[in-house]
């Protein structure tokens, strides 16, 4: 029998802090099965390895019995959470509110057991759209304007002379009612949802629920060493990614950060893990073998033992014996071109600005050769191997016809 206090010493490697702790092993103790809150804005998802840890945590708990409501911020999308953002978030349609949500679902189940014992799914707009101005207004007089402005990127703004928007400053309020209709326990966030889950155990104790627990998960620097893992400095490993690219944007990872990566990302044995933190000290061939095991016990946990193998095999193969993967796909691109718009048309999942940084750091390549100005013009002959960063390889093919210079590739796949 797990009891209450090894479940929290399980969920600890990943946990930052707890708030209401003694109510959360109240509940453990009851061995009811906890309803474990897990809310989202419908914003074009596009999750990493930092939000899996939360979700990682969610599914031990998945795994003992409880339950994890999805809730999709259909409603509360519309308004944008403000966590973060030194400017209000723009407003979406209801059909990208939809796909976005589906993707939400589709990423999160790459982690989340989906089964209906132990996972529920939820719309905020199940109330709020049924919600009575009147009822609304007795919500907000719960809490005060000074009690919202105190939150850290309001008062920032302010400061700045940027605005505020009314809609914004109840943002929290709105989130923290989620918590009362569903009955909330518990909820594993980011630092940076503290404030709004806080007020969720404010609303719940106001409605006479026992407020629910918050638990705020550890968040390690990016590749780079950066303050977070951040799709913008192109410091992260996505957690859609497949295998190879998991394990090569891995093998990027500063030899320093080894050991809260490994204790973070991985489950496995933490002296397994100090052990690869020692090898990294010394540095060289010891450090890229310590790398080598904590990228295939990433990939391992999200993809399985085989793939994990197989992806270490194809890096060690590429990156010390230089051989290229089989099956390069093909670009097709007109006989002349910028080696920005060539990189950018191969890289589609990438931002101009991130293909631009690549090629001025070296990451792309014609036949081995690096190439650092986006601005030279290229002239496309058949076969040449282009690289553009550490993983992706394509072999050039020139387009018949079609006028000099004009930009942007093809790939043969269709893409």
């Amino acid at each position: 029998m797990t009891t209450p206090t090894a479940v929290l010493e399980r969920l600890s490697r990943t946990t930052d802090q707890i708030i209401g702790e003694q109510d959360l092993l109240s509940r453990l103790r009851s061995g009811r099965s906890l309803r474990i809150k897990f809310g989202v804005d419908c914003t074009a998802p596009d999750l990493h390895l930092g939000h899996a840890v939360n979700l990682w945590m969610m599914r031990q708990l998945q795994e003992l019995g409880h339950t994890v409501v999805f809730l999709l911020g259909d409603t509360t999308t519309r308004i944008g959470d403000p966590s973060g953002r030194n400017t209000t978030r723009p407003t979406l349609t209801p059909e990208q509110i939809d796909t976005n949500a589906a993707a939400f679902l589709d990423q999160v189940s790459l982690v989340l057991r989906t089964d209906p014992e132990v996972l529920e799914i939820r719309r905020n707009s199940e109330w709020f759209d049924q919600l009575p101005l009147t009822d609304l207004l007795a919500e907000l007089s719960h809490v005060s304007v000074a009690q919202l402005m105190g939150r850290d990127m309001f008062s920032e703004r302010t400061a700045l002379g940027l605005p505020v928007a009314a809609h914004e400053l109840i943002y929290p309020v709105l989130q923290g009612f989620d918590s009362v209709q569903l009955e909330s326990d518990l909820t594993i966030v980011g630092t940076d949802q503290l404030f709004n889950e806080a007020m969720g155990r404010q609303i719940q104790a106001r409605h006479g629920q026992q407020p629910q627990t918050v638990i705020t998960s550890v968040i390690t620097p990016g590749l780079d060493g950066g303050a977070k893992q951040s799709k913008s400095l192109n410091n992260y490993v996505g957690l859609t990614d497949p295998p190879e690219e998991k394990f090569g944007r891995l093998m990027t990872l500063r030899d320093d950060l080894i050991a809260i990566w490994g204790r973070v990302y991985t489950d496995r044995p933490i002296p397994e893990v100090e052990e690869w933190a020692t090898l990294a000290e010394r540095g060289g061939g010891a450090a890229r073998d310590a790398k080598l095991a904590l990228a295939e016990a990433i990939v391992a946990r999200h993809h399985g033992t085989d793939a994990a193998r197989r992806a270490r095999q194809e890096f060690v193969a590429v990156f010390s014996g230089r051989e290229l993967p089989d099956d390069l796909p093909v670009l097709e691109a007109a006989a002349s071109v910028s080696l920005w718009d060539l990189a950018a048309s191969a890289r589609d999942d990438l931002s101009r600005t991130a293909v631009r940084r690549l090629i001025t750091d070296g990451a792309v390549r014609l036949d081995e050769v690096a190439e650092r100005d986006p601005f030279r013009t290229v002239e496309i002959r058949d076969n040449t191997v282009l690289q553009v960063g550490r993983r992706k390889w394509f072999r050039l093919r020139r387009r018949p016809g079609g006028p000099c210079g004009a930009p942007a590739g093809r790939r043969a796949d269709g893409a």
